[in-house]
């Protein structure tokens, strides 16, 4: 049974743009934000190319939509997935929408199920276009999670092949310099206006997060928010009252 205090999500990748050696890492990343309900991956099943996606289908749950390309150039699945997404909203079951893709494509049907008062949650490569990350409630970048392909099944009758790895990743970007983090943090800042010299860290980073929906604090190579604002040397940090982060500017 659903747990209600959790919000309820419906999960659509495209699985023709995305490496199926991140399903774990983004399942895991979806379960800190809510209740994977629905699990629909879309693409053209038939193709070698998605030999990785029909191995990892039944590990993570995730019904496959076949759709076929009867035209060159044309992807069906995108239309495919766009048509469930509209279904799905309709319904009124859902909190939120998380909409794995690159494809700039789904700008606009993020759009509209933001129009609904759905949350939506993009998860796409670095590449993605900055108009689908920022009409996302938040963007999550790909190459930040990790992640590897299962082993290929072994088929009845014969015995598992012991030298079988898993693919390995691809090595992670190197972290984007803490100066375009610096940049983001003060004018979150100078927006919030206050006029108390300390700032609480927690609505500080939800600002930043509102105003910069593909911000992550794993871009830049730390886990925390805590540690990028101490790592870049010109905040001093203290905890109020209530054990409560706050951070003010060093002149």
């Amino acid at each position: 049974m659903p747990d209600q205090d959790r919000p309820l999500l419906a999960v659509l990748i495209d699985a023709d743009n995305t490496s199926p050696r991140y399903a774990g890492a983004i399942f895991e990343e979806i379960a800190a934000i809510g209740e994977a309900s629905v699990r629909r991956c879309y693409g053209d099943f038939s193709s070698q190319q998605m030999a990785g996606w029909n191995r990892v289908q039944s590990e993570h749950g995730l019904v496959p939509l076949h759709s076929p390309a009867y035209t060159v150039g044309k992807n069906s699945s995108d239309i495919s997935l766009v048509i469930d997404a509209m279904d799905l909203m309709h319904t009124g079951r859902f909190d939120g929408f998380v909409l794995v893709s690159s494809d700039s494509d789904f700008t606009r049907l993020a759009s509209r199920l933001r129009e609904q008062g759905l949350d939506v949650y993009g998860i796409g490569q670095q590449k993605t276009p900055e108009a689908f990350r920022r009409v996302c409630k938040r963007f999550i970048f790909i190459e930040n999670l990790g992640g590897t392909v299962s082993p290929k099944p072994t088929p009845p009758g014969q015995r598992p092949a012991t030298d079988e790895k898993p693919e390995a990743p691809p090595a992670k970007p190197a972290p984007a310099p803490l100066t375009e983090a610096r940049d983001i943090i003060l004018r979150a800042m100078d927006a919030i206006g206050q006029e108390e010299e300390w700032y609480a860290l927690g609505p500080l980073g939800q600002y930043i997060t509102a105003a910069n929906p593909d911000f992550d604090t794993r871009t830049y190579g730390r886990k925390k928010l805590s540690d990028l604002v101490q790592d870049l040397k010109i905040f001093e940090t203290k905890r109020d009252a209530a054990n409560q982060l706050l951070i003010r500017r060093l002149d």
